[in-house]
């Protein structure tokens, strides 16, 4: 029984055991998609060129708070609004511009003129009054008298003086940074200008080339495609493999589980049938001789000398056959319909299949071979959209006029760029020049206050002389002449820059950040035809240059700026559904036929038959177990031949005695020669028994459950392969229209956002902005400003100069009064007769 359960045990489960797993791989053949996985990433080289402007931004700094005094200022100057139809004029008709109207306009720059203009006579006319009178020693001479107020007087001049110098010294500071902020920005700012037009040149007329490169790009997808349909067959095969293979291999497991039972039960039956002709056979010989031998027993013990013989006399009386094997019913019929089973070899048949089964992948392979490499005909097809998509670009004109205008522009340029640069070299010189004149007016000042206040504090010394107090004195007046000197040359200077970069701020600067000057240059008529944006790029609509700059600055394709939607559909150039179709359509069409995997061959499946149809169930298994209960002989011999010994023993008689002994051998001869074999007999027919009763029924329930499964599993093999199959070309399709998609997706990016993007356009616009007004106006107006104010301030700068003078210098007469006033700062304890 033990032997039986553990052969039949891996049949138990066989029919649950397939019918979940063909539920189980039938769901899941629906929803993996095997060794395919998705689309890996795609790298595609950049196509468009390196065209977009760094933006230029003034970093703040310490100078930023005067650059705003210096706008305020400029507001107050200029109050009028922007001149557009002056301008227009201007453009248009220069010779119709009338005088009025532009001192008008420049109203602020006319009282400044004014100013300038009366600085420009009044000072250096009195330094001229100054000489003269300085020539006679009226004007710089020395303190007369000494009085109370003398210290109050000097310290005040002193604080004044000082005062002015140090204003003066922070604007000629100021004027020498924004001077050489103003050099420092002109050679970056005038390479820019060649440098823009480039980017705004290659902006449209490399478009078309640039487009045939990204259309060119799709060979990437393709070459992946490509590689998946080369391995395409392998992989659908490997993948319906790996779904059947734990289905297949269960089945033929059991099946060769269920050979290996067959041929047990078999074996067993025939077993069962020749043990029990053996026993029969057995039984025909053994009943005469226990016969005969029980009546020699019975004579012998019924003798009248024979002494205590009664109790042998009933166990004699005893010895008959016990098991009758001609009782149970005959196997014959059950056998000869089992004659030649079985006829297969389980554990070949099951191994051949499974090679078979292992050779799925290249017989999938070897059967869409041909499908494929029309499918690879197909790919390397380039669909006809992207083959035009540079083609049907319609800039074509309009970059060659876009190309030209700034190729002309940027011809024009370089040599005005370089004038420019020569000449701001001779404004930095002239600048530095004046700003150095207005620094030794400081020098002079600074030199002559340290050497007037040494001689005052040295005046308490007896032995000390007057040189100092001369020198600071002399130093005052020198200052003051220079001043004079100075002031012609400065006033000019902060005239001429004021009015250029006055003009350039509150004309250009003011009105491009406000945006008035595109509003300016969107209004029909106010440019000039040959400025006309629309004409000069061959545009057959007119666009707006605010709205253009403002969608660039956004970042919007050149064909949404140029208006060229109408003309051009980028997504009709991009639209591969026919190519994706026909792709969708062709791996559809894949085929594979499993019909050659048999799990049962043609002998297999008749052993199993005639085991089904053998009526091996059917067998009096009941009748072979009564009778194996039974004993072969109802006496245990071995007990009565003992018993006939013992007998023997107690005997008088010693021919009974004899007698005795002899058939106590007879008995052991018969139990060695005939009861023993026919006990082993009968254990073997026992087990042969026990396994049949106990694993027939299951093993026929069994085999009908394997025959049914394996033929439902062999029926439905080709649409299951065929379910596995669309799913992985479902799978196949999905990663290869996502390589498609990639391409597409950066086409778009790289058209819309690189390479018909007109961003660059805003950025050169942005740039210039900074560049003239930020980087230029500012520090140029911040210059002029804070030469202005040393220019002003040089005015009271030679009034303390000179006044302060007389102070330093020795004082002719004392006060012979002894007041408070001797203790005073600065106090002169003696007088001199020293005379200029």
């Amino acid at each position: 029984m033990p032997r039986a359960s553990r052969l039949l045990a891996p049949l138990l489960g066989l029919g649950l055991g397939l019918t979940l797993s063909l539920s189980l791989h039938a769901t899941g053949a629906a929803a993996d998609c095997g060794s395919l996985g998705p689309a890996e990433r795609l790298v595609f080289t950049p196509v468009s060129r390196a065209r977009w402007l760094a933006p230029r931004v003034r970093a703040p700094g310490p100078l930023d708070p005067l650059y705003s005094t210096v706008r305020r200022f400029l507001a107050v100057v200029q109050l009028n609004p922007f001149p557009a139809e002056l301008v227009k004029s201007l453009l248009n008709e220069p010779e119709s511009v009338k005088v009025d109207e532009v001192v008008r306009y420049q109203a602020g720059y006319v009282v400044c003129a004014v100013i300038a203009g009366l600085y420009l006579l009044a000072v250096p006319s009195a330094g001229l009054c100054f000489c003269c009178c300085r020539r006679r020693r009226h004007c710089g001479g020395r303190v007369k008298t000494e009085h109370k107020a003398l210290a109050c007087q000097r310290g005040a001049l002193l604080a004044f003086l000082l005062l002015t110098t140090l204003v003066l010294l922070v604007g000629v500071v100021c004027a020498f940074t924004t001077n050489q902020r103003v050099h420092q920005h002109t050679g970056p700012s005038v390479e820019a200008v060649p440098e823009t037009l480039l980017s705004l040149r290659g902006l449209v007329a490399d478009v078309p080339q640039e487009l045939q490169a990204v259309a060119e790009q799709f060979s990437l997808p393709q070459k992946r495609v490509l590689e998946d349909l080369d391995g395409v067959g392998l992989n659908i095969g490997n993948t319906i493999h790996a779904q059947l293979r734990s289905t297949v291999e269960h089945t033929l497991n059991s099946v060769q589980n269920l050979g290996q039972a067959l041929q047990m039960s078999v074996d067993h039956l025939r077993a069962l049938n020749a043990t029990a002709e053996e026993l029969r056979q057995g039984q025909r010989t053994l009943e005469p001789a226990v016969r005969e031998l029980r009546e020699q027993l019975e004579a012998l013990l019924q003798e009248g000398g024979c002494q205590g013989c009664a109790s042998a006399l009933g166990q004699a009386r005893a010895l008959e056959l016990g098991a009758d094997f001609s009782q149970v019913p005959a196997v014959d019929g059950a056998l000869r319909r089992l004659r030649g089973v079985p006829r297969a070899n389980f554990s070949e048949m099951v191994q051949e299949e499974n090679s078979t089964f292992n050779a799925l992948p290249l017989l999938t392979a070897l059967q869409v071979a041909d499908r494929v490499q029309e499918l690879r005909k197909m790919v390397k097809e380039q669909p006809k959209g992207l083959s035009s998509l540079a083609e049907g670009f319609p800039s074509w004109e309009a970059a060659a006029h876009w190309s030209r205008a700034l190729e002309d522009a940027e011809q024009r340029s370089r040599p005005y760029l370089e004038e420019v640069q020569r000449y701001e070299r001779y404004r930095w010189i002239l600048g530095c020049v004046l700003c150095s004149m207005v620094l030794l007016v400081v020098v002079c000042n600074l030199l002559g206050l340290n050497l007037g206040i040494w001689g005052l504090w040295a005046r308490e010394d007896p032995s000390h002389s007057e040189a100092k107090g001369e020198a600071g004195a002399c130093f005052l007046l020198l200052s003051a002449g220079l001043s004079f000197l100075f002031a012609a040359p400065l006033i000019l200077l902060v005239f001429t820059t004021f009015l250029v970069g006055g003009n350039v701020q509150t004309l250009l600067c003011r009105s491009w950040e406000s945006g008035e000057l595109y509003e300016f240059a969107d209004t029909p008529g106010n440019l000039p035809p040959s400025m006309n944006l629309t004409q000069l790029l061959g545009l057959k609509k007119n666009i707006s240059i605010l709205l253009a700059y403002e969608q660039c600055r956004e970042g919007a394709a050149l064909w949404k700026v140029l208006q060229l939607n109408d003309s051009y559909d980028l997504e009709k150039h991009l639209d591969i559904s026919q190519y994706t179709g026909q792709l969708k359509q062709d791996l559809q069409n894949l085929r594979v036929n499993v019909q050659n995997l048999d799990l049962l061959s043609a002998d297999a499946r008749r052993d199993l038959q005639a085991l089904q149809s053998s009526g091996i169930e059917r067998i009096q298994y009941s009748s072979f177990r009564g009778q194996l209960q039974k004993p072969v002989l109802n006496t245990e011999v071995e007990q009565l031949a003992k018993a006939l010994d013992t007998l023997a023993q107690t005997q008088g008689a010693p021919g009974l005695q004899a007698q005795l002994q002899e058939k106590a051998r007879d008995l052991r001869r018969l139990h060695q020669q005939q009861v023993l074999p026919r006990q082993r007999l009968m254990a073997t027919l026992n087990l042969s028994v026990a396994v049949l009763e106990s694993s027939v029924p299951r093993l026929q329930r069994e085999t009908s459950q394997t025959l049914d499964a394996v033929a439902n599993l062999t029926e439905e093999l080709p649409a299951w392969t065929n379910r596995i199959l669309k799913t992985e070309s479902e799978c196949l399709l999905a990663r290869e229209t996502g390589y498609f998609s990639q391409y597409l997706d950066w086409v778009r990016e790289e058209v819309t956002q690189h390479i018909a993007t007109c961003q660059p356009l805003s950025g050169a616009l942005d740039n210039s902005r900074v560049i003239v007004c930020d980087m230029l106006a500012d520090p140029w107006n911040a210059f002029w400003f804070c030469l202005a104010w040393c220019t002003f301030f040089l005015i009271p700068s030679i009034i303390f100069a000179v006044k302060t003078s007389k102070y330093f210098r020795p004082i002719r007469k004392r006060l012979s009064s002894t007041s408070s006033e001797e203790t005073q700062l600065f106090h002169i304890p003696r007088v001199t007769s020293l005379k200029l």
